[in-house]
C-alpha cells in the first residue's frame, strides 16, 4: 500500500512519518507541497513541524498550497488522511475537521512523553487499537490546545468523534483534554501528539504509536 506524507516549507516530521510507515509495511511516497498531484496514493499523511514559518496561524498558509487542492476533495470522498500535530493544524484550517489549535495555555513549548487513551477505535487510523486503551507517544507543540465552541465539542462527544484525551495531566489545556479527532467518516484524523516517534525499539518511549500506521493498511486492504 502507498501512503502519501506530504512535505510543507518548514515540515520537520516527514522523514520520521515516512519510517513509520514503511516499518508498517506500506511504501512510503513523498508529495511536495506544490504539486497538485497525490500521485494515487492510497492515503496521506500530514506531518509534524512548522509549515510557512506558522507565520500568520499554526497550518494557515499550508491550507491554501496547491497539494491542498487536491488532498481535500479526496479526503471528503472517503481517502484516509492523519495530520499529526502541524498536520492537525493544516486539517482544521482546510476545514476538515472543526475546531482550532491555539497557543498552549501556560505560553510555553511542551515537549514530553505522554499518555494517551484511545476513544474511537473504528477509524482508518485507529482499528489496530482497543477501545479505551492508554498509550505513551511523544508530544511536542507549542500551539497544542484544541479548542471549539461548546455545540462543536458536544457534537464531537455525541458522535464519538474524540479520538484520542490526554490521561493524567493535560498538557497544553486542550478543551476536555481532547488530544485527537475525527470527521464523522473516520477517514480523517488529527492528532496533537506524534505516533511516528513511537515505532521503533530504542528510538521513542514505546512502541505504541505504530498500530496508527498498520491500522491504515488494515483499512484500504478491506476496502
Amino acid at each position: 500500500m502507498r501512503i502519501g506524507v506530504v512535505t510543507f516549507p518548514g515540515s520537520l516530521d516527514e522523514v520520521d512519518a515516512a519510517r513509520a510507515v514503511r516499518l508498517a509495511g506500506g511504501e512510503p511516497v513523498s508529495l511536495w507541497h506544490g504539486d497538485a498531484d497525490l500521485r494515487g496514493v492510497d492515503a496521506v499523511v500530514l506531518p509534524g513541524g512548522f509549515s510557512y514559518g506558522d507565520y500568520l496561524r499554526a497550518g494557515a498558509i499550508a491550507r491554501f498550497a496547491p497539494v491542498m487542492d487536491v488532498l481535500v476533495p479526496a479526503a471528503q470522498d472517503g481517502l484516509p488522511v492523519l495530520g499529526i500535530c502541524n498536520g492537525f493544524q493544516v486539517l482544521c484550517e482546510a476545514h476538515l475537521l472543526p475546531g482550532a489549535l491555539v497557543r498552549n495555555d501556560h505560553q510555553l513549548f511542551v515537549c514530553r512523553d505522554q499518555r494517551l487513551r484511545i476513544e474511537r477505535t473504528d477509524t482508518a487510523w485507529t482499528c489496530d487499537y482497543e477501545p479505551g486503551q492508554e498509550i505513551t507517544i511523544t508530544l511536542k507543540n507549542g500551539e497544542g490546545a484544541y479548542v471549539a465552541d461548546e455545540v462543536t465539542l458536544d457534537e464531537l462527544e455525541a458522535e464519538g468523534r474524540v479520538v484520542a484525551r490526554y490521561v493524567g495531566v493535560n498538557p497544553n489545556g486542550s478543551r476536555r483534554d481532547i488530544a485527537g479527532i475525527s470527521n464523522a467518516r473516520g477517514n480523517v484524523v488529527g492528532l496533537m501528539p506524534h505516533p511516528e516517534h513511537a515505532v521503533e525499539p530504542g528510538f521513542g518511549p514505546s512502541l505504541d504509536g505504530l498500530p496508527f500506521f498498520t491500522s491504515v493498511l488494515r483499512r484500504v486492504v478491506a476496502a
